[in-house]
């Protein structure tokens, strides 16, 4: 896309093409927005009783609006995300979801404007749906306590119904299922929902599966349920007509989302309201004199019960936008990688898509990158001059160079002049690149699967392992590595029909066959070269304790030796281990005494890499478990001499740092981190300090104190979001077009949900509203488990304790 350079060295002309750049981005969102278009993206709909005022979501807040149209006023301003609202029956309040606290709370505020009210207080999102019809309660959704006689499987994703007064006050549960968009009748006995079953994206579309929606009546005073539609698709949001003689719902029984009806005494009689096609109808609400209001495809629309065609409501919107469009923003935490120089004085990291440098002791931070794309896989070249890493730019991925441009300046990190310069950038995807052993090759992957290397001086391309024999699941998901001769690589790869992962070795040059070396019938995974290329170690679930659903939820760390002399070394007791050691100490000190000592700072003395040894006869033999307990493991290393193991596993609170020094027959806890997330983690050259990152932090581990550091860094950034989330849409976007699991994409026009939902962006300003429109577009795959998550992280969030028992919710 350009050749960026860092903030405090760009020249002139290449910083005014940045700013060209990020214009471009906003004109072409902008061209899909026609002036006359209005305000888009205008979700959940609720019209009033007395059918004259309409309150919707737009941009994270509340607006109210004239029935028939025009300027709509806001009823909520805060900088939290407000939106789900309902009217109660006196037309006089509105009770809305806010995160205000951390987490999704329930709210009323006077319809007029006003304070917003809070009315709960649980560290669980809470979600209304309607007012008791006395209007003295609030009736909502949440995921809190499941009933003790319940048998339904208890996930946090089957939510209960519960009420709260609208004074404030104690909640109660009404319902131990989950009951989504319950609406009382008039004498507050019958109560319409639609059931949740399963884990299911909200938005997927057109599936007929056994977790799709059903709806349901519960008669309180019978406390009998009755199921009212048996579709083997989605019936949702079912609302009662003024005389509840009648049930308005949503089905795709017609193929998108519409309006349907059914009598309460024939529910099997049902009739189709609406005929819109290509698009859902979302957030049904009806007012008492018949008038329905709904959602279609991002703007409002009001439809008469009788016949009558809907008629979209033209609104406009006044306000000023409530966040800047580019923002400065100082980050001290949220890596997400880290590599150590060759000299181990500084790391580079990545932090919100962004490549930076900081010194091992912190403080000093050097920004390398500076797009609203991501960069990522990161590493530095054997002379630690330039850093390697791949980037999607241009609607591709391709892969990057960043190096120091001036003799006198070797460290990135207070650098005055760097240079970016592609690598390879063409016509397929090319990322997770890593230097050959001598820098003069770079090996990646081609279309996520393919492992493949070129010359950075020929440019010759080859290729290692064809795309035939891995898949892709998410990026970032397959592995391979150099020998430290830089003559063979090791690769994670799938057997022929199979799903369980092996660890092959291949031959850099190109020529010869993939070798299996595992050869287990289990999953093993991410083969890395050890004690200078003797050895290999990886990860396997072969001993853990296994999971069908994840193949294996435990893993252990084991080795392989590639020639039999490395195996009975790594064999020796303790005793005998002492006596090789001293007979090669007295040969190392006879040989160093026949050197000339002022060669040491010539070129001849430079100590060159050993060629790599492989022995295949018997190699499966010797491979062994370095690991005594299976666990949660996460990454692992060797020390250099080979005679300890270094791995990050969880038991209990969080990833900590384990070791096992295999003469001793000692396992220990090295160092307590308590983390929740961590990534893989590298030594630096001379095997003191092992670096990675632990919840967002950098970390350096001293091993032979035991000691853990924080590295901090000052990652300082100016964000333009509506360019970030417009890469994020083409990246999703494209993700689906390269790895959907069908090549035709479950015949979705792709090209055109694309067109239809890219209008959208200019109308979105939190993550909130992007995450679900990203998630209705994803929905129209028809896929499971598919759909766009937003988890957003609070400093303070409400914490409610739990305290282990179940509640009688009869007892008064």
């Amino acid at each position: 896309m350009k050749n960026f350079l860092t903030k405090n060295s760009v020249p002139y002309r290449t910083k005014n093409y940045f700013f060209l750049i990020l214009a471009s981005i906003l004109i072409f969102l902008y061209q899909f927005t026609p002036a006359d278009e209005g305000p888009l993206w205008l979700r959940y709909p609720a019209i009033s009783p007395d059918g004259n005022s309409i309150v919707f979501c737009y941009k994270g807040d509340i607006y109210k609006v004239n029935a028939k149209g025009g300027t709509a006023l806001p009823l909520t301003i805060s900088d939290a995300h407000d939106f789900m609202p309902v009217w109660s029956p006196d037309g006089k309040w509105i009770a809305f979801a806010s995160d205000r606290s951390g987490n999704y709370d329930v709210y009323i505020i006077p319809v007029e404007g006003g304070t917003a009210k809070r009315l709960t207080y649980y560290s669980t999102s809470d979600y209304p749906s309607c007012f008791t019809p006395d209007g003295s309660s609030v009736l909502f959704s949440s995921s809190r306590m499941d009933n003790v006689e319940n048998i339904q499987f208890p996930s946090s994703v089957l939510s209960e119904l519960y009420s709260v007064p609208v004074k404030g006050g104690k909640e109660t549960q009404v319902l131990a299922i989950p009951a989504v968009d319950a609406r009382w009748d008039k004498a507050g006995n019958r109560l319409l929902f639609h059931d949740r079953k399963g884990y299911e994206d909200t938005w997927r579309k057109h599936h007929t599966s056994s977790v799709a929606r059903d709806l349901w009546m519960y008669n309180k005073n019978e406390n009998k349920f009755t199921k009212l539609t048996d579709f083997a698709g989605e019936d949702r949001n079912p609302v009662w007509s003024p005389d509840e003689k009648e049930i308005y719902f949503l089905s795709e029984k017609s193929g998108s989302f519409n309006i349907w009806k059914m009598p309460v005494e024939n529910v099997a009689q049902q009739t189709q309201l609406t005929k819109f096609e290509k698009n859902p109808v979302r957030f049904l609400s009806v007012a008492n004199n018949g008038l329905l209001c709904f959602s279609y495809n991002g703007e409002l629309f009001t439809k008469p019960s009788s016949g009558d065609a809907p008629q979209k409501i033209n609104i406009k919107i006044e306000t000023d936008e409530r966040y800047a469009e580019s923002q400065t923003e100082l980050l001290t935490k949220g890596a997400t990688e880290i590599t150590v120089s060759p000299e181990g004085k500084e790391v580079a990291f990545v932090v919100r898509g962004e490549i930076f440098v900081t010194s091992t002791e912190g403080g000093v931070t050097r920004r390398i990158t500076n797009t609203p794309e991501q960069e990522r896989s990161i590493s530095f070249s054997p002379d630690g001059r330039s850093i390697l890493y791949a980037a999607e730019r241009n609607n591709i991925w391709g892969i990057y160079q960043t190096s120091l441009t001036r003799k006198e300046e070797p460290l990135f990190f207070n650098s005055t002049l760097i240079k970016e310069e592609p690598i390879l950038v063409g016509t397929t995807e090319a990322f997770q690149p890593r230097y050959s052993p001598d820098g003069n090759e770079v090996a990646y992957l081609e279309d996520r699967t393919a492992v493949k290397i070129i010359n950075l001086k020929s440019k010759a391309i080859r290729t290692i392992m064809p795309a035939n024999k891995s898949y892709s699941y998410s990026d970032g998901d397959q592995w391979f590595d150099w020998s430290p001769d830089g003559k063979y690589l090791l690769i994670q790869f799938l057997l022929d029909n199979n799903w369980i992962s092996e660890i092959g070795l291949a031959d850099a040059s190109g020529n010869g066959k993939l070798i299996d070396l595992t050869q287990s019938g289990f999953d093993n995974y991410t083969p890395k070269w050890m004690a200078k290329g003797k050895m290999m170690i990886w990860g396997s679930n072969r001993h853990g304790m296994k999971n069908v659903a994840s193949h294996g939820n435990q893993s252990d760390e084991y080795g392989l030796f590639f020639t039999q002399a490395a195996f009975d070394r790594f064999k020796l007791s303790k005793e005998d281990f002492e006596i090789v050691k001293e007979k090669e100490k007295e040969k190392k000190d006879k040989e160093d005494k026949g050197k000339d000592k002022k060669k040491a700072d010539t070129k001849d003395s430079i100590t060159k890499t050993d060629a790599v040894k492989i022995e295949l006869d018997g190699i499966h033999d010797r491979k062994v478990r370095l690991t005594l307990h299976s666990s949660d493991l996460a990454d692992a290393v060797l020390s250099n001499d080979g005679e300890q193991l270094y791995y990050l596993c969880k038991f209990e609170k969080g990833y900590d740092l384990w070791t096992n020094k295999f003469r001793e027959k000692e396992t220990k806890l090295l160092v307590h981190l308590a983390a929740k997330n961590v990534s893989m983690m590298e030594m630096d050259k001379d095997g003191k300090n092992i670096f990675l990152v632990a919840d967002g932090n950098l970390v350096k581990i001293n091993i032979d104190k035991s000691e853990k550091k924080n590295i901090n860094f000052n990652a300082e950034m100016n964000l333009n979001l509506p360019a970030e989330r417009a890469y994020l849409f083409e990246h999703q976007w494209r993700q689906v077009v390269k790895k959907f699991y069908v090549t035709d994409l479950q015949k979705t026009d792709w090209n055109y949900y694309k067109q239809n939902y890219i209008r959208f962006l200019p109308h979105i300003n939190n993550n909130y509203d992007f995450s679900e429109m990203m998630s209705e577009l994803l929905g129209e795959l028809n896929a499971s488990h598919t759909g766009c998550r937003y988890n957003p992280k609070f400093s303070t969030p409400d914490e409610t304790a739990a305290l282990g028992v179940f509640y009688d919710d009869a007892y008064t």
